[in-house]
């Protein structure tokens, strides 16, 4: 018997796409392989994280010895094929295809929120821009569907791709979205009494490549074209969506999901997407002393000469890390800890709420930032053991980063009673209402840092927005915090914080602080279509 292997077929194809040649991972279809080699070749329907339908007709190609136009994004690409894509075969298709897709659009742009990221908007200025022939009334359909609690459906505006019931199927897991009848009166809808209310409802606003779909939070509230785009990581649980925060003048307008394979594909939930609404509610604008208003410097001294006082007796000293917080502003609390050689580390989580998890995105750690918190104060204690020092009097004296801190009723009460309560907060709630000194520090989406997901892949957030009023970086509040009480903490920028954090904890070893990215104009950045 022969111990002599087969040879194995080669894993990658090459081809031609308009006298180009390209070498692909088999499987790979001739549309993804055309774009390794520059050529762009229009589709509606087609979408890299979902199946392929193939019912637009807009990416048809001439393939040498095929008898006809195939449409590249079913077409397989095979060894030796030879591709056109902007033969006048092809093109008089493409260019056909659009004008018929466009027959009974209402041609609605200037009101329409997809208007400046529109694909087909872009497909018609790029490939047709020519006028219509159409000289009969349209056919109508309903306008201004509410198909659900985040959802609003303009059924002219449709071009049926079905990307949108491909994104409930193959990514919610639920059916909710069907076409009804056919021909020029086929529309989207959902079932009679059903809605569309699964918990990422909004990705199909982010699949539909015109204006049919469109989204409550967002909808006529400011042009695409005005917007800037910043990459970050959700802040709304463990998972750690990459996201693009979407501002203009100072202001979140939204959240969209960015691609990473590795975490969230295209994809995210609608509750990740409406955590931007805190960086305008109740927040921390300047420091406050004894409930008051009061300057940095004015502030700074209280806090210090009641620190001070209190860290004569170190174990009466508590700090309390934040599983919401930055890798880097948790390092520099737990090292002025170090430096105020207080004993007590505390980490402030939220329980997990188990409901809330499913197979897909959703987690149940609702905390952004607890494996990071973990690696850096691993013998921190939890809330329970809080509570029992503050209750028993055994903590005169708290540091605080941030504002959620969940305590019970009674331990919130409680907290007006300890000596001495520095509070650094980018929100006016809980903790910073109670506490003797205030400090504003950023929100998550001012400040540049990383935090840890679930998966422990350290991930970074860029600063996006400006923070409010006198309000600064939590590294840095920290830094002015430990000059006012005679500590040490030298750092004049986070990524110096950053390196010093990669050199102590083992966790973060590998991990680099990339350069700052500057925000870019959606105007200049295509179609998210």
């Amino acid at each position: 018997m022969s111990d002599v292997q087969p040879p194995q077929p080669p894993a990658t194809v090459t081809l031609t796409v308009d006298g180009k040649s390209v070498t692909v991972p088999k499987g790979t279809n001739v549309l993804e392989a055309a774009k390794q080699v520059g050529v762009d070749i229009s589709a509606f329907c087609y979408h890299p994280g979902l199946s392929i339908a193939a019912c637009c007709r807009q990416c048809l190609v001439s393939i040498e010895k095929a008898p006809k136009l195939a449409p590249s994004c079913q077409t397989t690409a095979g060894d030796g094929m030879v591709v056109h894509t902007t033969d006048p075969q092809s093109t008089a298709a493409r260019k056909q295809m659009l004008e018929f897709t466009l027959v009974n659009h209402p041609i609605d742009c200037p009101i329409c929120d997809k208007a400046g990221e529109c694909t087909l908007q872009k497909l018609y200025f790029e490939n047709d821009n020519a006028n219509s022939r159409v000289d009969v009334p349209k056919v109508h359909k309903p306008k201004v569907v509410d198909l659900g609690p985040h959802v609003v459906l303009d059924a002219e505006r449709c071009i049926l791709c079905t990307r949108c019931i491909r994104v409930c199927d193959e990514v919610a897991g639920e059916h909710q979205l069907e076409m009804s009848h056919r021909g020029a009166h086929e529309e989207l809808g959902t079932a009679p009494g059903a809605r569309l209310d699964n918990p990422y409802s909004i990705n199909t606003v982010d699949v539909c490549p015109v204006g049919a779909l469109t989204a409550k939070d967002f909808r006529f509230t400011m042009r695409a074209w005005e917007l800037e785009a910043t990459p970050s990581v959700c802040n709304g649980c463990a998972t750690g969506c990459n996201t693009e925060i979407h501002h203009r003048n100072g202001r979140a307008w939204r959240l969209v999901p960015r691609h990473n394979p590795d975490v969230n594909q295209y994809w995210m939930c609608d509750e990740g997407r409406f955590t931007y609404h805190e960086l305008r509610e109740d927040r921390l604008a300047v420091p406050t002393s004894g409930g008051l208003p009061a300057s940095w410097d004015r502030a700074l001294a209280a806090a210090a000469q009641q620190l001070q006082a209190a860290l004569k007796t170190p174990a009466q000293v508590g700090v309390v890390l934040s599983a919401q917080a930055s890798n880097e502003e948790n390092f520099a609390l737990a090292k002025l800890a170090a430096a105020w050689k207080v004993p007590n580390v505390f980490v402030a989580s939220r329980a997990p709420v188990p409901d809330r998890a499913d197979d897909i995105l959703r987690d149940a750690d609702v905390d952004p930032n607890r494996h990071g918190v973990a690696a850096i104060a691993p013998g921190a204690l939890g809330m329970a053991e809080l509570e029992a020092a503050i209750n028993t009097g055994a903590i005169r004296a708290l540091v605080v980063l941030g504002h959620d801190l969940p305590l019970s009723e009674t331990g919130q009460g409680r907290l007006r009673e300890i000596d001495a309560l520095v509070v650094l907060a980018w929100r006016e709630i809980g903790p910073a209402r109670a506490a003797t000194i205030a400090l504003p520090i950023a929100a998550w989406a001012e400040r540049s840092g990383t935090i840890t997901n679930r998966q422990g892949r350290v991930q970074r957030q860029h600063a996006a927005l400006p923070p409010p009023g006198q309000a600064v970086a939590g590294w840095e509040a920290l830094v002015r915090l430990a000059g006012a009480t005679g500590a040490k903490l030298s750092w004049t920028h986070v990524r110096d914080v950053h390196k010093d954090m990669v050199a102590a904890v083992k966790a973060f070893e590998g991990s680099t602080w990339a350069r700052d990215v500057r925000p870019i104009q959606l105007r200049f950045a295509n179609s998210r279509g």
